[in-house]
Order: C-alpha cells, then structure tokens, then sequence
C-alpha cells in the first residue's frame, strides 16, 4: 500500500454504517472532512474503544516505540504477517486496536517503458460505502495532542486481480467485521482471525486511474479522485 488515502464524508457518514447504536463519548464536527490526500505524518481521525463507547481522535500517522524513535521514519503500515508476533508493534497489539476510515486510497502503477514514470489509481468501493482500514493506534488521554502518538494501517498481500497494481493493500473491514475489530470482548486471537482472513475481497473495489496531481502532498480537492479519461 503507498501512503496515501482519502477521507471526506463527515464523520456520521463513517459512524452512522459502523456502529449508529453506540455511545460517541467526545464531540466531532458535523462538517465533511474533506481530506482527499491524506499524507504520512499528519493528523487524521481514528476510531478506537474507550470505556465508555467509541472516541473519534484526530492521530499522527506513523508510528514508532520510543525505542526506535529517530532511527528512521515512523513506520505507516503494518504488516498482517507480522504485527502480532513482532517486537516492534507489541506496545500496540492488542489493546490498540482501532480504525481509520476512509473512502479509498491510492496506489501507483510504474510505466513498463520508463520506471520513473509512474500512473496513479484511486480504490474505492464499488457500493461507494464507507471504508474501515484496520489500525492500531497509541492515544494518550489529555487535552493536547501527545508527539508520541500515532497509528499504523494493518496491510495484507493483495488478492488476485489487484496484484497488478500493488503487491500489498489495507486490510478493509466491512462494517460487521469492523465493530468486531472494534469490541473489547473481542479475544486477540479472534481478532488476529478477523485481520488475516476478513479482508474485503477484490470484486468489492474499483480502481481508477486519476491525475498525477495527487503526488503533490499540497494538493486537495474532488478532483484528485475524479476518473482520468484516457486520450
């Protein structure tokens, strides 16, 4: 998966297909998000349990232990195959669980004839229904944003059919699977069950091939997932 997605519904959108029956312990704004290219290190919203409900959280993306902090870029992704028997991650498996949802996300495709030369996609649902990546997030309770938080999106090989454009994908909940991810109840091993095997498969997503404007980590906008039309 490459490093950036889009989230730009409001947060009722996202909430209302989740979990429209469950308490949201923390206020939210009612307005679309409108984060159409959503880069690395910045804030975005999460979703995680909390004792009372849910939290909705504005969270750095990436993460590192503060043992690894300066050595290298804060990992975003989170390999499925590893996440939970590793070192690196074991501060956040299990009782980090969260989501980030999303609309779609993007990859890019190197051009068979000049490798530098690289064509973006935009995957999205098919149903155009909101997307629920499975994170896990540190958060620290506080009224300020604590620099040593932040979440990762869990990722898995991608099916057949998707491989062309990317050897790896988010692991994309459905709703029901997301609300189980989501459930303090839920044992690890169930959830390390509901990660490697509840992926979306390939017939639910659409890819489409979009301007390169979405490389600028600047640019915002509709138009960076709008449909490109071949010449």
């Amino acid at each position: 998966m490459c490093g950036r997605y889009s989230i730009y519904e409001s947060m009722d959108h996202y909430l209302k297909e989740l979990a429209p029956k469950q308490l949201v312990i923390n206020g939210y704004d009612l307005w679309p998000i409108e984060r159409y290219n959503v880069a690395p290190t910045t804030r975005v919203e999460i979703i995680r349990p909390v004792e009372d409900g849910l939290s909705i959280d504005k969270v750095r993306w990436g993460w590192s232990p503060f043992w690894a902090k300066g050595k290298r870029p804060d990992p975003i992704n989170a390999r499925v195959e590893t996440v939970m028997s590793g070192k690196f991650f074991k501060d956040l498996w299990p009782d980090g669980r969260a989501l980030a949802p999303a609309n779609g996300w993007f990859e890019w495709v190197k051009d068979p004839a000049d490798p530098k030369k690289k064509q973006p996609y935009f995957i999205s649902l098919k149903d155009k229904g909101a997307m629920f990546f499975a994170a896990l997030a540190q958060v620290r309770e506080g009224l300020e944003p604590d620099d040593r938080d932040g979440f990762v999106i869990i990722t898995a090989d991608s099916d057949e059919g998707m491989v062309d454009i990317h050897d790896r994908r988010p692991v994309v909940l459905t709703p029901e699977h997301a609300r189980e991810w989501l459930d303090p109840r839920t044992s690890p091993r169930r959830a390390a069950e509901i990660a490697a095997q509840s992926c979306r498969p390939t017939e639910d997503f659409t890819v489409l091939k979009v301007s390169k404007e979405v490389g600028n980590v600047r640019n915002q906008g509709l138009h960076l997932i709008k449909p490109l039309e071949d010449p």
